[in-house]
């Protein structure tokens, strides 16, 4: 669908300068737009490397660790059904944290591995292995639903990317977005705690 949208609005544009006389401008925008995308991808690749190398040091080290076993009573809460312990935690705990610090990019691979671990969590609830409800193949669970919504809202207390883009394009203070960003991510995460605590007592 994506695909679908972005290739109408391109030919609604080049149609639009075509019949205005402004073929020119368009041309001299997708060569200035090629360039700057370079530039701002050799920007971001420096911040994600950056913070992404500080997360690899922060695992290596055990500070993940102890910040997932500091994290496991929020994790408990969020995810009641969850068995203590379980392989789950340590990546949902790094998820959260990368998304805290606003590292989007370092929280896939965390987010992803979470997602593998209750996936098998169900094999195991199917085979009799782990406790919970039952369900067929296909149907995502409770858990696997509240890891999506609480990704998605992720409460932010330092939006790296947000910065880093605004430092790109020359604002005068980057960090000025850092308090409203706490306060839309902290709403839109609180909103998604309670619809999903909502949805748990319902199922």
């Amino acid at each position: 669908m994506l695909n679908y949208l972005w290739s109408g609005m391109i030919l609604i544009g080049i149609l639009f300068a075509a019949f205005s006389g402004k073929m020119s401008d368009i041309t001299i925008a997708a060569l200035d737009s090629s360039k700057e995308a370079v530039t701002l991808c050799i920007t971001m690749m420096g911040v994600m490397s950056f913070w992404t190398g500080l997360m690899e040091i922060a695992e290596k080290s055990g500070i993940l660790k102890t910040a997932a076993d500091c994290l496991s009573p929020l994790i408990h809460f969020l995810f009641p059904e969850l068995p203590k312990d379980h392989p789950a935690e340590k990546p949902i705990a790094a998820n959260i944290i990368a998304n805290v610090l606003g590292l989007g990019w370092a929280a896939t691979p965390a987010g992803l591995e979470a997602m593998e671990e209750l996936q098998k969590l169900e094999e195991d609830r199917r085979l009799g292995k782990a406790a919970g409800p039952v369900r067929k193949r296909g149907v995502a669970s409770n858990e696997m639903c509240t890891f999506l919504i609480v990704n998605i809202s992720s409460l932010q207390l330092i939006p790296v990317s947000v910065i880093a883009y605004r430092s790109q394009y020359g604002s005068v203070n980057p960090t000025a977005v850092v308090g409203p960003g706490i306060a839309a991510t902290a709403v839109s995460t609180g909103a998604a705690i309670l619809f999903c605590r909502i949805m748990d007592r319902k199922s």
